[in-house]
């Protein structure tokens, strides 16, 4: 089958995700027509946004542009109370490096050393987008999951800041979480399945 939806994202976690969510929300659609931005040769698109919606949109916009498909982005990050917000959207490059997730943890932990526990309260926020090739449709959603920042990383899964970061009616870091309990609560989880249904609409009236 031919793609329909491009994912603006070569993360393998992230398109199967979206591929669950949207083959749920819309039965019509083959999880094979939801591919990655490597698959259609989509270029990659610079996050020069001062908000998650912003860069989200950006992505999308400019994938489905490029590609002339139905593109779906997101744009996430990890938001500290104490730091009014901080990292948001800088929280892939916290420590000086895009992606370093070890040098990330360890700088925000060392810059919050002195806080104490209550209040160390965090949230990660994603937003969500999707455009249509000729511009005229798109739309984004937020989601989001509060926490507390730990005093040291805990678990083995996930990525980025999971390992420090307390869901508290779960006594667990989002890295000591399974896939599929993180899946149903986090903050992508939920923007990605806010996003569905008004994606659907779009497709059922293709």
């Amino acid at each position: 089958m031919d793609p329909v939806i491009v994912l603006a994202s070569n993360n393998a976690g992230k398109l199967a995700e979206l591929r669950a969510i949207l083959t749920e929300a819309i039965p019509t659609l083959d999880p094979t027509q939801i591919v990655d931005a490597a698959t259609v040769n989509a270029p990659d698109v610079v996050e020069d946004g001062v908000t998650f919606e912003a860069n989200a949109l950006k992505k999308a916009t400019q994938t489905a542009a490029a590609t002339g498909l139905i593109a779906v982005a997101d744009d996430s990050g990890l938001t500290v109370d104490v730091m009014h917000g901080a990292p948001g959207i800088f929280s892939a490059r916290w420590a000086g490096k895009h992606g370093d997730d070890q040098a990330n943890m360890e700088l925000l932990l060392a810059q919050l050393s002195d806080i104490d526990a209550e209040h160390r309260g965090a949230a990660f926020v994603c937003a969500a987008a999707f455009a249509t090739p000729d511009g005229e449709t798109r739309h984004v959603e937020l989601g989001r999951m509060a926490g507390d920042l730990t005093f040291e990383p805990r678990g083995e899964h996930g990525f980025g800041y999971d390992p420090i970061v307390e869901i508290p009616h779960l006594g667990k870091t989002a890295a000591e979480l399974d896939p599929e309990t993180k899946n149903e609560i986090s903050h992508r989880g939920k923007a990605f399945r806010a996003l569905a249904p008004v994606l659907a609409g779009v497709l059922n009236k293709a």
